[in-house]
């Protein structure tokens, strides 16, 4: 640990709310880019400004002063032209508390969720934006400007004029609220960004994602122009339609794609001296490291959507398994065909059996896989991942639980997807940019699946895949779908009508049953036709009774001759 630290000691000081909030809006107090981005709801709002008026402490303010130019910046929902100084204050602890004051506070930020924050000058309460306010309820920026307040008194408050004196006694104590802070003034950024993983690290407060994003910063100067980790997760999501992928999972992958442990400890990651392990990719540079990670990442979700049959972020089992797949296509971009067909059973066979296997542990999961990933050896690297499931079950999962945010739903989904679902309108085959479009953001893919039936199942029935549809598109919505799956329209032939209740695990006698109201023998036929189907799609993929053998150009055939030879 080195011994340097700050050139001078901080200095305490207090503000009044105020004048922070004034210095806030003047442009004079900002968020550096390595902070992470703001994440209060109304409520948290509402409990700051309550502990302002019952006069609890809020906490101390951590800023660092800095020479700084002029800028527009965003602060919460307000944009502001910042004038440059020697003495801007750059948020390095309190980034909640002060964008929520500086917004709430204001007229313009307070038309925005979660600022818009009104007093209850009746109820004595702060509350959020009423959908029609009374003349008892006031919104925080005429409470706080007194010239604005008596203004408010005389108009759309003048049937309220009994609840002045408290209002003049709330607007009183937020202007003169004291909010303790703290003055850095140190040049180095790798102290400050040391200062904030510490403040932040010990209490957990932090995605890890977060904290490496902060130690790895760089400088603010061109920070919107470099590669971060929500960028990269925004990239992949735009190149490929398969969804935004959450931070930590994007830090997961970079790391991997770097080195075998994928948790390894994050703070000397572009420190090569400092490392425990030799680094596999000596001297590279976080821009690099991020550059190539978003390519390994997009090879490895172009294999799940092309060669493995899942399209979309919500329908991947486990997200380790992405991890696992990005460092092996960062040391082998170009695999054998034959390996591809490999590694798409490995993943099957770990999205089934891989709890068991690893006891449910998917951190520990990503270490193991991560680390039969050998430079350098493409087939050695596919034989002990293919290898690491020899002791798994190859049973099929139960049906008989759907539920689109569990692995086991997620599998039949999967298991649908590659039916080609269809509409029943025009009988076209639904694509993957309709399912893209339906999920955008999504994290599971339940805008996609709807229920045959709402009431009158038992619990177990009402949780079977056989009451769920799986319509992965924007355009149809589940009533019209279930009324257009239940008639074949006029316009359509036989052999494509038969093709669209197959796409959908039914036939016309299933069909017959669900449009005269038999719901128990309708979904007792489906969830035969879901399970068969479910079986069939996993031994397709997982390929459990297959010989797992690498490529023929991989095996040295020079040396089983001579072998051969030597044989009497």
């Amino acid at each position: 640990m080195s011994a340097a630290g700050l050139d001078t000691q901080p200095s305490a000081t207090t503000y009044e709310l105020e004048d922070l909030v004034g210095e806030a809006w003047s442009g004079r107090v900002r968020v550096p880019h390595f902070q992470r981005d703001f994440r209060w709801g109304t409520q948290d709002v509402i409990r700051l400004f309550d502990s302002i008026i019952k006069g609890y402490p809020i906490g101390s303010l951590l800023l660092w002063v800095r020479q700084s130019g002029r800028d527009r910046i965003t602060l919460g929902s307000l944009s502001i032209d910042a004038p440059g100084g020697d003495n801007i204050l750059w948020v390095v602890d309190g980034q909640q508390r002060i964008t929520s004051l500086a917004n709430a506070l204001h007229p313009k930020g307070n038309e925005h969720s979660p600022f818009s924050i009104y007093y209850d000058l009746a109820n004595r309460e702060f509350i959020d934006c009423p959908k029609f306010p009374d003349a008892s309820q006031v919104p925080l920026p005429v409470l706080f400007d007194l010239d604005e307040l008596l203004n408010w008194f005389s108009g759309p408050g003048q049937s309220s004029s009994e609840y002045f004196p408290e209002a003049r006694r709330v607007a009183k104590l937020l202007r003169q609220y004291k909010v303790p802070a703290y003055l850095v003034r140190q040049h180095d950024e790798r102290i400050l960004t040391d200062i904030f993983d510490r403040m932040n690290n010990y209490g957990k407060r932090l995605s890890r994602a977060e904290i490496f994003s902060a130690l790895f910063a760089g400088p603010e100067e061109g920070a919107p122009d470099r590669l971060s980790i929500p960028r990269i997760a925004e990239r992949v999501a735009a190149r490929t339609g398969f969804g935004i992928i959450d931070d930590n999972t994007v830090l997961h992958t970079i790391l991997a794609r770097r080195g075998p442990d994928p948790m390894r400890d994050i703070r000397s990651e572009f420190d090569d001296s400092s490392r425990r392990t030799a680094p596999e990719f000596p001297g590279e540079k976080q821009d690099a490291a991020y550059e190539e990670g978003e390519q390994a990442l997009v090879r490895a979700v172009t294999f799940l959507q092309n060669s493995a049959g899942v399209p979309h972020l919500s329908l991947l089992t486990y997200k380790a398994l992405l991890v696992v797949l990005t460092r092996f296509f960062a040391h082998f971009p170009n695999p054998n065909e034959r390996n591809l067909l490999l590694l798409r059973r490995f993943y099957w066979r770990v999205a089934v059996s891989g709890p068991t296997v690893f006891k449910g542990s998917f951190t520990q999961m990503s270490r193991v896989l991560c680390a039969l990933v050998k430079p350098g050896d493409e087939e050695g690297s596919i034989t002990g991942l293919i290898n690491s499931m020899n002791e798994a079950n190859p049973a099929t999962p139960n049906s008989e639980r759907f539920r689109t945010n569990e692995a086991v739903g997620k599998i039949i989904l999967c298991s649908w997807w590659a039916l080609n679902p269809r509409s029943p309108v025009t009988g076209q085959i639904y694509d993957t940019r309709e399912l893209t479009t339906l999920l955008s953001e999504q994290s599971t893919a339940a805008l996609a699946v709807h229920r045959f039936y709402r009431h009158g199942l038992t619990g177990r029935q009402q949780l079977w895949a056989a009451n769920r549809l799986f319509v992965p598109s924007e355009t149809d919505s589940a009533d019209t779908f279930l009324e257009g799956i239940a008639q074949q329209p006029l316009d359509m032939e036989d052999d494509v009508w038969e093709r669209v209740l197959i796409s959908y695990c039914l036939d016309r006698t299933s069909v017959k049953l669900f449009s005269q109201g038999h719901k128990e023998p309708f979904l007792l036929r489906r969830q035969e036709a879901v399970t068969a189907n479910l079986a069939t799609f996993l031994a397709r993929m997982a390929e459990w009774n297959y010989e797992d053998t690498p490529p023929l150009d991989s095996l040295d055939l020079d040396e089983l001759d001579e072998s051969s030879n030597g044989v009497d």
